[in-house]
């Protein structure tokens, strides 16, 4: 059965395709180097397209029109600029209604392109861009460590990461953020008092990553300048082992924070990238695992915190859980040495 992966790993190589919403024009250059905040492409979204019908306003034929139109296709006209004009006893004129680049004409209509701003798309990640795909954007090819988080609020930065948290289990105190860290990437555990985030955004800070966070906090969690990303989810659920002892080893580092949207069928969601210098390239992240024994898994848990173990066998027929149900299930011995029987729908890889 194929396994649902969430990477963690101290040393890999990640390779990240950062595309546009639409199509525009690709800056980089292959094999340039790139660090997290550089653009590498733009483009012009939200863009309006209006009819001007040329002929109409100059009350004459649609064949005729073309002969008074003042302007050519790709032209930028702004708005109340003459762009036809008839001839005669009773010469009309046509104005453009607003500001905008003549995209196309034809049949005594002309179509102005309007409005729209600036979309400029960052690397995300310091890296060598190996792909260039035209009109829309790169393929990017980096080493270092990575944790992948389960939500993020669609910022991105970079930062030397300092901590906040001396356990995985911790509540964020307000009262932790203070001068001192300032401009840096924060570590802390589950949010749930909304001055948490508040009072990160008057320092400021460059970004949060935590374990979790209360749902109330969810508004102001989107309106924050700075990117966070949650490792564990919503709720009060403490940072998984794994993850927190790869962070917290990593104190004092350049990170790059990217709180991109969690896209399963995309193949987006936020990470923590730590990038390392390395003789030789480690292999690259595995997108597809099936479950194994040994594998270190999470067992999802919408009610309870999500539990970190081992996947130490799978009976090959599906076994009767609680509720009646019957499903494929695996044995996993936690690391409170515990051992439970887990549906496989419940389980996730970390690796």
């Amino acid at each position: 059965m194929l396994a649902p992966i969430t990477h963690i790993l101290p040393l890999t190589t990640i390779i990240r395709k950062r595309l546009l919403p639409v199509d525009g024009r690709v800056i980089a250059k292959l094999d340039q180097k790139v660090g997290p905040t550089d653009v590498v492409a733009e483009a012009l979204i939200g863009r309006k397209h209006l009819i001007v019908d040329v002929a109409k306003l100059l009350r004459v034929s649609p064949r005729s029109a073309a002969g008074f139109i003042k302007v050519k296709k790709g032209q930028k006209v702004g708005k109340g600029e003459l762009i036809a004009e008839s001839t005669g006893l009773f010469a009309r004129e046509a104005k453009s209604p607003e500001d905008g680049r003549v995209v196309a004409m034809g049949g005594g209509k002309l179509i102005l392109e309007t409005g729209g701003s600036s979309f400029e798309l960052a690397a995300a990640i310091p890296g060598v861009v190996t792909e260039i795909i035209p009109e829309r954007g790169v393929v990017i090819r980096s080493t270092g460590s990575v944790v992948q988080g389960l939500w993020g609020n669609g910022r991105l930065e970079t930062g030397v990461m300092v901590s906040v948290m001396e356990r995985a289990d911790e509540i964020f105190a307000p009262n932790r953020l203070d001068v001192s860290i300032r401009g840096s990437i924060i570590l802390g555990g589950c949010a749930e008092d909304p001055a948490v985030i508040k009072n990160a955004m008057e320092l400021p800070v460059r970004g949060l990553i935590l374990s979790s966070m209360s749902p109330a906090l969810l508004p102001l969690a989107l309106q924050a300048a700075f990117p966070i990303v949650l490792t564990d989810g919503f709720g009060r659920r403490p940072m998984n082992s794994i993850a927190y002892k790869l962070l917290s080893t990593n104190i004092k580092r350049d990170v790059a924070l990217n709180a991109e949207v969690y896209d399963r069928l995309n193949g987006t969601r936020p990470e923590v990238f730590i990038p390392l210098p390395v003789s030789q390239e480690p292999p690259e992240l595995r997108e597809v695992e099936t479950f194994a024994p040994g594998q270190v898994v999470r067992v999802i848990n919408l009610i309870a915190p999500s539990q970190v173990g081992t996947l130490m066998q799978m009976p090959a027929n599906p076994a009767t859980l609680a509720n009646g149900l019957k499903a494929k299930v695996a044995e996993i011995r936690l690391e409170t040495g515990d051992e439970i029987i887990v549906p496989l729908t419940n389980l996730e890889v970390l690796g």
